[in-house]
């Protein structure tokens, strides 16, 4: 089996966060996520998010789940991604 590929889905939570003016402590409480876990997900370090918690994400947000996540290209490190 090939060594497992970092995934290259970027979470853009803290971008929405501050146009928001929401603290993550308060987007946990809204969520019923704790701040541990969304701070997992916001570092890019979660490996599976439940659709459950994306819906409840995109509505404490006011997003779609597009405004949340991207995929960084194939071959690009993400401080060279300049989209």
């Amino acid at each position: 089996m090939p060594p497992e590929e970092e995934h290259r889905v970027e979470i853009a939570l803290d971008r929405l966060l501050a146009e928001r003016g929401m603290t993550l402590t308060e987007l946990a409480d809204t969520v019923g996520v704790t701040v541990v876990n969304l701070s997992v997900l916001k570092n890019g370090r979660a490996r599976a998010i439940r659709f459950s918690t994306l819906t409840a994400l995109c509505e404490a947000l006011d997003c779609q789940p597009g405004d949340l996540l991207s995929v960084r290209r194939s071959g690009v490190h993400p401080a060279q991604d300049q989209r």
